[in-house]
């Protein structure tokens, strides 16, 4: 076996951390696959023979490759006001598939990556790599020319931005979250709205990312949302049960053509916030585990 074969086998045993680590550092299914393979090429061409700690090498690698992806998204963003919700995972609601369990393992809902967008580069990596996947602040610093204690400043402050964003933890049954889901459904296509306010929190948040051409929309509170609901209740959708970001979903089909992918997060039995991204090709991209014959 020669040394590049031996490589590729190992790095492909260590391809969904590495995915992870991506999908957690860009929000971005397409980019964290990018950023994967970019990191294949990179490791390739340097070898492994001097290498202890395979996987940490490996994980570094591909942070450093998300760290540079960051920092010219938010050079575009500067430049275009490019503003996105983050790309979520969809798998079919009564079969979990094994890629999308992996690239979940620590349940990262979609809330927590709205918040991971609004950290600096820097500490974004700090904290994905250090409180999700418990590297040493020694090991991270050098990525981003800090010392161990500096970088340990940057996580603390991201720590902070998470906790002060009170990201909402979800029920934990998934079928009791999608009764509610399925009750909003229904009283949405019936336009009920003392329906809708009944499973909607008081404070509940609507997120729309409806093109690529306008950042999101955000709606808040429940008569809001419930408006918005009714309003946009297509008639003869067809409406896909699936789990987004683990929790319960829908993938929306408008005239056979993929529409929208809504994810849900439910707690104490109403829903707390909304997550709607629309396009064809995205949900086309994101939800193709719902949307095969």
């Amino acid at each position: 076996m020669t040394e590049e074969t031996w490589l590729a086998e190992r790095f492909e045993e260590h391809r969904p951390r590495l995915r992870s680590v991506a999908y957690r550092m860009l929000g971005s299914l397409a980019e964290a696959d990018d950023a994967v393979q970019d990191a294949w090429v990179r490791a390739s061409h340097a070898g492994a023979d001097e290498v202890d700690n395979l996987g940490g090498w490996l994980t570094t690698i591909t942070a450093r490759v998300c760290l540079n992806m960051l920092r010219a998204r938010n050079r575009r963003r500067e430049e275009s006001l490019e503003e996105h919700l983050p790309d979520p995972v969809v798998s079919p609601y009564d079969e979990p598939q094994p890629e999308q369990e992996a690239l979940l393992a620590d349940s990262v809902g979609l809330a927590l990556l709205v918040v991971l967008d609004t950290l600096t580069p820097a500490e974004r990596l700090a904290f994905v790599l250090h409180d999700m996947f418990e590297l040493p602040f020694d090991e991270i610093g050098p990525m981003v020319g800090r010392s161990a204690e500096a970088t340990r400043q940057l996580a603390s402050r991201a720590r902070r931005r998470v906790k002060g964003a009170d990201v909402s933890a979800a029920d934990a049954n998934v079928d009791r979250q999608r009764e509610v889901v399925d009750a909003f459904f229904r009283a949405a296509r019936g336009g009920d709205m003392d329906a809708l306010v009944a499973v909607l929190d008081p404070d509940v948040v609507l997120r729309e990312d409806l093109s690529r051409k306008r950042p999101p929309t955000v709606f808040r509170g429940a008569a809001a949302v419930a408006s918005r609901a009714r309003a946009g209740a297509f008639p003869g959708a067809d409406v896909r049960p699936a789990l987004v970001n683990a929790g319960a979903g829908a993938v929306v089909v408008l005239r056979g053509r993929p529409f929208a992918v809504l994810g849900f997060t439910v707690r104490g039995g109403r829903i707390v916030e909304i997550d709607a991204i629309a396009g064809p090709e995205r949900v086309r991209r994101v939800a193709s585990a719902i949307l095969k014959p």
